[in-house]
């Protein structure tokens, strides 16, 4: 039972619920040594970094190192992913000592309470929660402001939170490290002794900041292990800032250590470069009075074609491409393709200004439709007089005055372009590819040269092809434990070892548009460069929904370890892989900047389970997320880990030049590449392909179109 001094602090926390403030969240650009929001050392606070805030923490001791990203999520919600090397752990009686112990830990924050001319801002929090637990602790803190440069923060602390100087308990609580890690701990958390903790950070200038601390953190486990000594429980620290990018920090701990980290941040809602770099688009070409009546064009038979070519010339110099083209009395519908602009409404709000400029003073309404993999998929019309009206008003007003449509309801498609098809495009360019958490060595790469191509047959017909030379790296070293699956993935190493040229993919694609919202693809041939096959799609995603739904059949076979042509037997010793795989996926936006996924099905293995995601999404592009994959595979099977989950980050490039791209770097942060839950890897699938040119997607960048 806990103690009633315990029982009082936590009433007080719970009384100051209904008097929640209305103050603006209390931020901070500082981390701790876990890498967390706050201005102390190993104490967690109330405090909040702002939204989209996402830094990296190098934390060091005598003792362990810990590498953490940190991510505001919103207001009120703030994640963490740590590594940490722990040297000279003991994992159990009678067993060697690690030389170096590698741990990874999962951390949630969420703010109860914001802070107000009175009251504190109020946290609550879980530390280590999904994980092996060895960094494991819950707490409930408040942190104060006094003026602009003092803040005083306290709480309790449970777990390792907990462990020093209690005065009380809310149960038994669990101190073995979890095996295989990963699960959440559910089982431990609130649970145990409880422990105060205080302190208090000082702003002494605008570029450093001390902090002292009373911490609740025996490092228990540390003592027993000879790993560190806990002489006092008291920390003190200071931080420097170096730039808007990077704090350098130092502190002592326990009375014994002194430890050393280092922060990178960068906010993903703040542009790298402020301002746009690229050229401004033409203006809108008012007509005059009464030429809208005139039609003695139409009499002409060249007018169309001379009309096109203009069209044509001024796209280009906007770095957009005609695709297909139709022209009457009154209307005109162009479709495009737009290989440069990542905010659609940008290629659309230019596509029209071109065409005010181009097209025949009677022609009124205007069709613009964008093409993705030579499907039509969005079509979006205007009246002409109301871009005149509203050049100059904000671009809500002429989103008002928009209608957006699937093509396949608008009728016979335009004419195609002359260049439409066939035509080749292509790029080359550096590679990296990485593999993080190998117990021998935390971070694998390869690094090299690859070459892409792709040639567009005919409508909706495409082959690609990509060939990757490897310069460097060391990728074939990755070492995977005895597998109980299929080795659908966990022969990774063995696809690293060649230096010779590999053919990552070789394929020929159809997309098509079968009816009104409904989207195909069929893809075969070297699919990825494990597995070589076919791979059929189909999607259902209305161009004003939120909501799409879609699924996915593959047949697999597996490709030979040199990456050229080869294919070799399904059966890798541990299993035979299955032939036939797939999903069925529900997509949605929730809004806010919060994007959801689904996906249930067959996975590599022959394993059936679900994958479920979610996205923190910024209007510049930016996406932040996580996902975790559950299959009928148990933890003891999977292995380390015990199911497949990681983080993605997707940055556009425009973002950090400054000028319009759509080129976007994607990283994926997970375990090693473990065969439960394990997914083809096929190009262009068609959600991401589409979603963009959709009214829900469009409408968040639509400050864009008179850019």
């Amino acid at each position: 039972m806990i103690r009633r001094s315990s029982k009082i602090a936590v009433a007080g926390l719970v009384a100051v619920w209904p008097c929640a403030g209305m103050a603006e969240n209390q931020t901070t650009e500082l981390t701790n040594s876990y890498g967390t929001p706050g201005g102390l050392i190993d104490m967690p606070t109330a405090e909040m970094a702002p939204v989209g805030q996402l830094a990296t923490t190098v934390d060091h001791y005598d003792g362990a190192t810990k590498t953490t990203l940190s991510f505001q999520v919103t207001k009120r919600l703030s994640a963490s992913f740590r590594y940490s090397a722990v040297y000279g752990l003991v994992p159990g009686p009678g067993r060697p000592a690690f030389n170096t112990y590698y741990d990874r830990s999962f951390d949630l924050s969420f703010r109860l309470v914001n802070e107000g001319q009175y009251m504190p801002a109020i946290n609550i929090g879980l530390q280590d929660m999904v994980g092996t637990g060895l960094f494991g602790g819950e707490y409930i803190v408040a942190t104060k402001s006094f003026g602009e440069r003092l803040r005083v923060s306290a709480g309790l602390g449970w777990g390792r939170l907990g462990s020093y100087n209690s005065i009380g308990s809310t149960g038994t609580r669990p101190t073995s490290i979890l095996g295989q890690g990963g699960i959440p701990t559910y089982d431990r958390w609130f649970r145990g002794d409880v422990a105060p903790f205080a302190g208090l950070s000082y702003q002494l200038s605008d570029r450093v900041n001390v902090s002292l601390e009373y911490s609740s953190d025996g490092y228990d486990r540390e003592v027993l292990d000879g790993i560190t000594t806990h002489d006092m429980p008291v920390n003190i620290g200071v931080k420097y800032r170096v730039s808007e990018a990077l704090s350098l920090g130092a502190y002592a701990l326990n009375g014994t250590e002194f430890g050393v980290n280092a922060t990178l941040s960068l906010n993903a809602r703040k542009p790298a470069v402020n301002g746009g770099a690229e050229t401004a688009p033409v203006p809108v070409a008012p007509r005059a009075p009464g030429a809208a009546r005139d039609l003695g064009w139409t009499d002409d038979p060249q007018r169309p074609q001379t009309v096109q070519a203009s069209v044509t010339q001024s796209l280009e110099t906007e770095g957009l491409r005609l695709h297909g083209f139709d022209l009457s009395a009154n209307r005109a519908h162009v479709m495009i393709r737009n290989p440069r602009y990542d905010m659609r409404p940008q290629a659309v709000g230019r596509t029209a200004r071109v065409l005010t400029r181009t097209l025949p003073a009677s022609v009124e309404v205007l069709t613009i439709t964008q093409v993705e993999k030579g499907m039509p998929v969005s079509s979006t019309t205007f009246r002409r007089s109301d871009l005149e009206r509203l050049e100059n008003a904000p671009a809500s007003e002429i989103l008002a005055a928009a209608r957006f449509d699937d093509p396949l309801t608008l009728g016979q498609r335009p004419a195609l372009a002359e260049d439409a098809f066939p035509r080749f495009d292509w790029t080359i360019g550096p590679f990296l590819n990485f593999s993080v958490f190998d117990p021998d060595n935390p971070v694998r790469a390869n690094g090299g040269i690859r070459f892409k191509g792709d040639y567009h047959i005919g409508s909706g017909f495409r082959a690609s092809g990509s060939v990757s030379y490897k310069l460097f790296g060391n990728l074939d070293k990755v070492t995977i434990g005895p597998s109980n699956l299929p080795r659908v993935r966990s022969n990774v190493a063995r696809y690293s070892l060649t230096d010779d040229p590999t053919l990552d993919y070789l394929t020929l694609a159809h997309f098509g548009r079968p009816a009104k919202n409904i989207y195909s693809r069929f893809t075969v041939g070297y699919l990825e460069k494990m597995y070589a096959g076919a791979s059929a799609e189909v999607l259902w995603k209305p161009v004003n929904s939120r909501l799409a739904l879609g699924a996915e059949v593959n047949y697999l076979v597996p490709r030979d370890f040199d990456q050229l042509f080869d294919t070799r037997t399904r059966n890798t010793g541990t299993g035979t892989i299955p032939e036939f795989n797939g999903h069925v996926s529900a997509y949605y936006d929730f809004g806010n900047g919060f994007h959801g996924r689904i996906d249930a099905g067959r996975y590599l293995a022959g394993d059936w389970g679900a994958t479920v995601a979610i996205d923190r999404e910024f209007d510049n592009g930016w996406r932040v997320g996580a996902y975790a994959t559950k299959t009928d595979v148990s933890s003891a099977t999977f292995g380390e880990g015990s199911f497949d989950k990681g983080i993605r980050i997707v940055i556009p490039l425009s973002w950090g030049s400054g000028t319009p791209t759509r080129t976007k770097t994607n990283t994926v942060i997970r375990s090693l590449s473990r065969d439960g839950g394990a997914r083809l890897q096929v190009n262009d699938r068609l959600y991401e392909a589409i979603r963009s040119t959709h009214e829900p997607e469009m409408t968040k960048t639509w400050g864009k179109f008179w850019r």
